[in-house]
Formats: C-alpha cells, structure tokens, sequence
C-alpha cells in the first residue's frame, strides 16, 4: 500500500544544537545517518539512529562509537527525535518565573543581562518575551515587557538581549524581591512562522543613511522594501511611512542598502536632523505594547520568482539568511515579502545516550547528518 505514503530526504550540518527539519508533513518514522562518525568512529559519536511514533516524543534508537571506538546500541531518551506542528497554538514554551527556587534578575545595562537562579535551557539565538516587570508600583523595568527578544547565550544562567536598559527611567528588576514577587519570561517556539515578520526597532542611528538595530533577527537582504511604525514617545517619527511630504499621498520607504549583521542593517534614508531614537522611556507613563516597528513592503502568500532570477532550486525548502538558516517550503518567493511559513517537520535533539554521554543525537558542530523521514498509509496494531 504506497498509494498515500510521504517520503522525504535530504542532510543538514550540524552545528551541535537541535535541529528542526521542514517537512511538506509530519513524519511517523524518521532515520538518521552521522555521515562525519561513520569516518571518525574514535571521537564518541551516533553513526545511525531511529524514531519511530510510538517510541513518544524524544525518543531514539541508536548505534554508538565509545571512545574505545567499539559499536554499541544505545537509547536516547531525552531530547532526541520529536514531530512539531507549528500553529497559533503552539506559540510557547513553559512560563520562567519566581517560584521560590525558580528565579531571575535584569541588569539596567547596556545591553541588559538576564540571570535566572537555574539552568534557563535557552541557546543563542532562541527568542524570549518578558511580563510583569514592575518590581515595584514605581520601579523596575515594565517598559521592555511584550518585545520579543532574541539572546544571546553568556552562561548556563546568564543571557543577554539586545536592548540597551541604562538609561535612568530602568531600575534592576529582580523576581525574588519584588512587590508580590512578579515577573516572568517565556520562549517563543516558532519565531520564523512569517518571513521576513515584523521586527521591533531597539535602536536607530541617523545620518546621511540609517542604522537600524532590532530586537530579533531581521531576517531583510539587500535591496529589500522597508517601511517604520515609529510611536512618537520613541522619537524619530520622521522615518513613518506616512505623511510624505515630498510626494503627497505617497507613503515613505527605504531601502535596505546593508546588512550589517542578523540585529542591525542600513536603510538608504537621509535621516539627518530627524528625532533622535529615545529607548529610555519612563516608567510611571508606560504606553502599552506601543513599540517602534519596522516591517517588510509586500505581501506574497502564493509563491512567485525569487527577485534573484534563479529559478533552479536544489531542494524543496528555500533559505533566508538568518542566523539559524530558517527555512520554509513555501517558495519561491520574492524575499522582500511576507509569505505563510507554518511548518511542521522533525526535530533532531541534543540528547545524549544512556550509556556514552558524549554520544550526542544531533552530532558536534560541522557533523554531516543525512536523514529520511516517512509518513506511511497503514500501520498494523
């Protein structure tokens, strides 16, 4: 019966975290081969490894090189191959916050470094969200709650964001000695479900051209359409896409000219003489979640040429540069625009074997993994 099975293979290369796969579906057995092991048996290492559904979530079958190097069999039995689904309900990982054992601190720098009192569990580049950052009625640092911030890994218990938190309106947040001991942060899971997405502007410097600084990676390439949401208690309102007084009726757009980095990128826009760009916002007039935006020109939902002109593609997923290389299936695409990018696929983790804790599912860094995952029509009790 092969009428309705899904198959799909292809290789990535680790870079010693876990990695999602995209997937056209949501496999019910996938199966791994460590190509770099199978040359370098003496470095540890899983040459092969299995999932099956109904081994559950994170599971994984396995052979493994001790340091010997003799072949074994082994188990991963947490943090190993995992299916996800990525929908509006699957938004979020478990809530940090004070629970006696469980707590967290900001620092008012720049940039603010977060220090939570257990492992935090997060990698560089996962994305965060913190609420209820009022130490006090009067004291802490609410006014960064609700942006999205990508960190930046410095410890098993300290990471930093880029936000720059040293201005006087910001007071030290800790969870431990706040009023009613609030505070808390969350990971966002799937933080590329819409490509480029809307980012949240940390800085903006000005000049004969623009350096913008984002909150998480931007995801934009050069020659990309952009356009600001600027409220105007953050200053620089003259970057708004709307009035133009040059041309009446016709919104203001830049251009991106540079990308500097995953955080920061350059815009064509003479902004010299405009507002300077003010993150140090005051805590007793807190506006809400009214945030500095900037945000992709376009809307590409069917798929298109890429602005490129390749038309000749290797794989069915197509790759932004970012600095976990998101991928989607939905392409091509004009990359200046947004364009649905729910995904579901696999997950190869970073868990280790029951007998050979430096025989790690996901590989070392650089590792070549080759994978094929199925969905089969029948499957017998």
């Amino acid at each position: 019966m092969t009428e309705y099975n899904k198959m799909a293979k292809g290789k990535f290369t680790s870079t010693g975290k876990a990695q999602m796969v995209t997937l056209p579906f949501v496999p019910d057995f996938v199966e791994l081969i460590n190509d770099t092991s199978m040359h370098a048996p003496a470095n540890h290492g899983i040459p092969r490894a299995w999932w099956d559904v109904n081994m559950g979530q994170g599971f994984a079958d396995c052979l493994l090189f001790n340091g010997t190097p003799v072949l074994l069999t082994g188990q991963v039995q947490v943090n190993g191959i995992s299916t996800f689904q990525a929908g509006t309900l699957l938004q979020y990982g478990p809530v940090y916050q004070h629970t006696g054992s469980t707590d967290f601190s900001i620092t008012a720098a720049n940039p603010a470094v977060v220090t939570t009192t257990t492992p935090h569990g997060l990698a560089t580049g996962d994305v965060v969200i913190f609420q209820n950052l009022a130490e006090t009625s009067t004291t802490g640092m609410q006014q960064i709650a609700g942006i999205p911030f990508e960190v930046t890994v410095t410890g098993a218990m300290t990471f930093s964001i880029n936000w720059d938190a040293s201005g006087t309106n910001y007071t030290a947040f800790n969870t431990s000695t706040s009023t009613n001991n609030v505070g808390s942060y969350k990971k966002v899971l799937y933080p590329n479900l819409y490509l480029p997405g809307v980012n949240f502007v940390s800085f903006i410097t000005t000049g004969t051209t623009t350096t913008i600084q984002t909150t998480t990676q931007h995801n934009f390439v050069v020659g990309q359409e952009v356009a600001f949401r600027i409220p105007s208690v953050w200053g620089t309102t003259q970057l708004n896409s709307l009035p133009n007084n040059v041309i009446p009726g016709s919104p203001i757009y830049g251009y991106v000219q540079s990308v500097t980095d995953y955080l920061t990128f350059v815009v064509n826009i003479n902004s010299t003489g405009y507002t300077a760009f003010n993150p140090n916002q005051p805590f007793a007039s807190y506006h809400g979640e009214k945030f500095p935006q900037v945000v992709a020109v376009g809307d590409v939902n069917s798929g298109g040429f890429p602005y490129t002109g390749n038309a000749l593609y290797p794989s069915p997923t197509y790759s932004y540069a970012t600095l976990n290389d998101s991928t989607t299936i939905n392409g091509p695409a004009i990359q200046g625009a947004y364009f649905n990018n729910t995904r579901q696929g696999f997950i190869v983790g970073a868990g280790a074997t029951t007998n050979d804790s430096a025989s790690v599912l996901v590989g070392a860094a650089e590792n070549v993994i080759y994978w094929r995952a199925y969905l089969h029509d029948f499957s017998s009790p």
